[in-house]
C-alpha cells in the first residue's frame, strides 16, 4: 500500500532534495508540504500549504500522513534575535512532533545538529538539545534524530562563516578521514536526505544518528 509523507523545510537545501526524492519514490503516492514560501514545483503527488509555521497547530486537521520529515533550521547570522531563533529551531519541530502524536502519525524524522545537548553552554547546541529532548518525550513510535556535521552545498543566502569554513575545508578535509576527526567530516545534503528516507522505511534501531553514521548509511544506499 502506498504511503503518504509530510515535509517541513522543503525550500531549504536538504529539504528540497528530500522532497524530490519522495516524489520520485514509488512507495509514496502523496506528499504534503507546509512552508512559509512555495517550493515552486508542480507534481501530481504534491500538495502544498503556504502558512505561518509558528501557527502550525492551526492546521492539525490537514496534518495527516504516515511519516513526517522536519528539515527546519536557521542560523545565528540569519536570525540574530534569540527568541525568534528558539521559535524556529525548537518551536516548529516540537509543534510538528506534537501533531504527530495527536494525529497518530507513527514516524517522525528530524534534522538536529552534531553537538546538540540540552545542558550545553553553547546557545545553538543547547537549543537543538532541548528540541531533541522535547521530541523524545512525546514517544512517537519511530523517532529518528539526525545529527549532521557541517552541511555542504550552495544556499541562496550567504552564510559568511560557513563559506569561509568550507574554503578552509578544501585544504584540510583529508585529515577528517581518520580516527575521531571523521565524525566532524562535512556531509552532503543528498546524503542526509537519502538517509532520512531510508531509516523511515527500514525500522532502523537507533534514535539518534550522528554524522559519521549518516555518512556510512548514505554511502550504502543506491
Amino acid at each position: 500500500m502506498a504511503k503518504t509523507a509530510i515535509v517541513l523545510g522543503a525550500t531549504g537545501l536538504t529539504g528540497n532534495m528530500l522532497l524530490k526524492m519522495l516524489l520520485d519514490d514509488e512507495r509514496y503516492d502523496h506528499v504534503t508540504v507546509f512552508g512559509r514560501n512555495s517550493v515552486e514545483l508542480k507534481h501530481p503527488k504534491l500538495e502544498e500549504y503556504i502558512i505561518d509555521l509558528f501557527q502550525l497547530d492551526h492546521y492539525a486537521n490537514k496534518f495527516k500522513a504516515d511519516e513526517v520529515y522536519c528539515c527546519i533550521g536557521t542560523t545565528k547570522a540569519k536570525t540574530s534575535n534569540k527568541d525568534t531563533y528558539v521559535k524556529i529551531d525548537y518551536g516548529i519541530p516540537v509543534a510538528a512532533a506534537k501533531l504527530c502524536k495527536e494525529n497518530g502519525i507513527p514516524t517522525f524524522v528530524v534534522i538536529s545538529a552534531l553537538g546538540a545537548k540540552k545542558n550545553s553552554k553553547v546557545f545553538y547546541n543547547r537549543t537543538k538539545g532541548l528540541m531533541e529532548a522535547a521530541v523524545l518525550d512525546l514517544q512517537i513510535p519511530q523517532t529518528y534524530i539526525l545529527q549532521p556535521s557541517l552541511i555542504t552545498g550552495e544556499r541562496e543566502e550567504i552564510r559568511l562563516g560557513e563559506h569561509i569554513f568550507k574554503i578552509l575545508m578544501n585544504f584540510i578535509k583529508p585529515i577528517f578521514r581518520f580516527g575521531d576527526l571523521k565524525r566532524y567530516q562535512p556531509i552532503a545534503p543528498e546524503t542526509i536526505a537519502k538517509t532520512m528516507v531510508w531509516v523511515a522505511n527500514n525500522d532502523y534501531e537507533s534514535v539518534r544518528i550522528k554524522s559519521k553514521k549518516i555518512q556510512e548509511l548514505g554511502e550504502q544506499i543506491n
